[in-house]
Parts: structure tokens; C-alpha cells; sequence
């Protein structure tokens, strides 16, 4: 069996933050979030990186994060391309952007040929879900009657912001510990008591359990996943390009959800207590990097994350 290799969605602009965030240092040494999470994964067994990327920031890319990696780990690039479509398909006038997580996945296609992570490329994630995820990889491939996925549950404490708010996957798990169903909250605050979101503008708010498990895009897939997700693209397209052909987005949770309704596959719901980061806003940046500082102080990283 292939060992697994880490897939990392790099191709989205950060607009709330105001620019590239995921190029943004985070420390005295140059190093952005990213590199924790790399390094993270290096250190759970991963040996390979597969950047997703816009084709015009790979020369960035490259010269800020991808060479001192390549150090000690084997790098790859993938383009998100709007273009990169079935056959038969063209990108509408006026449609300036890519079509979603589901094809920034797809992009990895012709590079990987076993299991494999997915990860957002702005987002800390602590050591425990990479170590979780290869792990369950590593011994769970698809069987003839189910495909075998993963995927890292944190708890919803660990993941809102002090500054505004975030999306978030709200999980609910089968009695053996497979995911059931996944609710999208696109509003969600910390709140004086518990978490709260809200559905229609700030209107009303409903609490939320602090302990929920919820989805931060830390999966883990065969490569039965990206023949399933490019088999089901021209469905997707029909009704994009029909309904919202200029923003409909292919995402990496509805094909999911389609498998698990066809019943052709399952994920196990994988458990990290660490604490998330991310520079969502940013007046995140200030937390991210004295909390990124002080996990240095505890032994947990070193000061030179790539120093062979």
C-alpha cells in the first residue's frame, strides 16, 4: 500500500484577511502557519506535499514556503485551474472563479495513486489530527464493499475567533463512530456563554454546545474519492451552470454526502483535542502568533522548523 501524502488547498485568496494570508509570517524566522502544519505532518509519517495553487503564485509560493520544505520532504504542485473541466464543459462569460474544494482536490488527480489528507492551508491544526489521520490511512484502505474515509473531528471550543465569526461543519456521528451528517453554520460567534450562530443576519441567535465536534477540512480519502468527485462533476455542472453559473461551487463535503447516502462509503470520525488557529481576520494574527510562541517555549517546535 502507498504510504499516504498530504494535500494541502492553497489556491484561495484571503479576502476578509486583505491579501495572501497564507504567506503571512507568523514568527521572527519567516515562517507562516503553514509550515507548522507541514511540519506537523512531517513529524505523523506524511513524506509528501502536494500544494494546491493558482498556477500565477506558484514562483511565490516556491520561493516562501515550498523550497525550504523540499529540504526534507518531497513537494509537489497543482494548479486550480477554472478551465480544468469534463469534457464538454467550458467556463462561462463572466465566471472569474475556480469551482469549489471539491476541484481543488481534483487537481491532485494525476499525482496521487493511494491515500491521502486533505488540509486547509491557513488553518493550525496541532500535531494530534495529523498523527490520527495517517494512522487510519495507513491501515484502512477501501474495501470491494465500501470505500474507507476519514475524517478529524475538533471540538467547537477549540475552534472560534475572538474577532468575528466562522463557518463551521456541525457533526453528528452513528453509534460506531462514522459520520452521519455534517450541518453547515456559516454564523458562528464564541459567545458570552457557549457558542452561538445565527441564520438570518444577527436576527436571532441559538446556542450551540461548546463540545460539538465539528469539521475544520482535515479529511482523509483513498483514491476512490477523486474518481468518484471527477465522475460526479458534469451532474454538479448542469445544475451550476442552469442555476449560478458564475459562483456555484463544487464542494468537497457534498460529494461526500453523496457517497455516504449511496451508501458506497463511510468515514470515521477521528477525535484532536488541540487547539486551532487560524488568521481569519486580521486582528487574529496577534493570538496565532503569541500562542505559536509559546507552544516554541514548551519544546513543542523548534526555533528552525526545516534545519536538517
Amino acid at each position: 500500500m502507498n504510504k499516504p501524502v498530504l494535500v494541502v488547498m492553497a489556491a484561495g485568496m484571503g479576502s476578509r484577511f486583505g491579501g495572501l494570508k497564507q504567506l503571512e509570517p507568523i514568527d521572527d524566522n519567516g515562517h507562516v502557519i503553514l509550515d507548522y502544519s507541514v511540519y506537523d505532518a512531517h513529524r505523523a509519517g506524511f513524506d509528501t506535499v502536494i500544494f494546491v495553487i493558482k498556477e500565477e503564485h506558484e514562483e511565490l509560493f516556491r520561493e516562501k514556503i515550498g523550497n525550504r520544505m523540499s529540504k526534507v520532504m518531497d513537494v509537489k504542485y497543482a494548479f486550480q485551474r477554472s478551465d480544468d473541466l469534463p469534457e464538454g464543459y467550458s467556463v462561462p462569460e463572466g465566471r472569474v472563479k475556480p469551482w469549489g474544494t471539491a476541484q481543488a482536490v481534483l487537481a491532485v488527480r494525476d499525482l496521487v495513486d493511494g491515500p491521502f489528507a486533505v488540509v486547509n492551508a491557513d488553518d493550525y491544526y496541532g500535531p494530534e489530527g495529523y498523527e490520527e489521520i495517517y494512522n487510519y490511512l495507513l491501515h484502512h484502505p477501501d474495501t470491494p464493499e465500501m470505500y474507507e474515509y476519514a475524517m478529524v473531528g475538533y471540538l467547537l471550543k477549540n475552534t472560534v475567533t475572538e474577532n468575528g465569526s466562522v463557518a463551521r461543519g456541525v457533526c453528528t456521528e452513528t453509534a460506531s463512530g462514522y459520520l452521519h451528517s455534517v450541518v453547515e453554520r456559516t454564523k458562528i460567534i464564541k459567545g458570552d456563554r457557549c457558542p452561538m450562530y445565527t441564520e438570518d443576519d444577527g436576527e436571532t441567535w441559538h446556542d450551540l454546545c461548546e463540545d460539538d465536534i465539528v469539521s475544520m477540512n482535515l479529511w482523509g480519502f483513498q483514491k476512490s474519492y477523486l474518481e468518484e468527485a471527477w465522475a460526479g462533476f458534469p451532474a454538479f455542472l448542469d445544475q451550476a451552470l442552469a442555476e449560478n453559473p458564475l459562483k456555484g461551487e463544487y464542494f468537497l463535503p457534498t460529494v461526500v454526502s453523496n457517497l455516504l447516502s449511496q451508501h458506497k462509503a463511510r468515514v470515521k470520525v477521528l477525535r484532536s483535542n488541540d487547539k486551532w488557529y487560524g488568521v481569519t481576520y486580521q486582528e487574529d494574527k496577534p493570538g496565532v502568533v503569541a500562542a505559536l510562541a509559546d507552544l516554541r517555549e514548551k519544546g513543542l517546535y523548534p526555533e528552525l522548523l526545516w534545519e536538517e
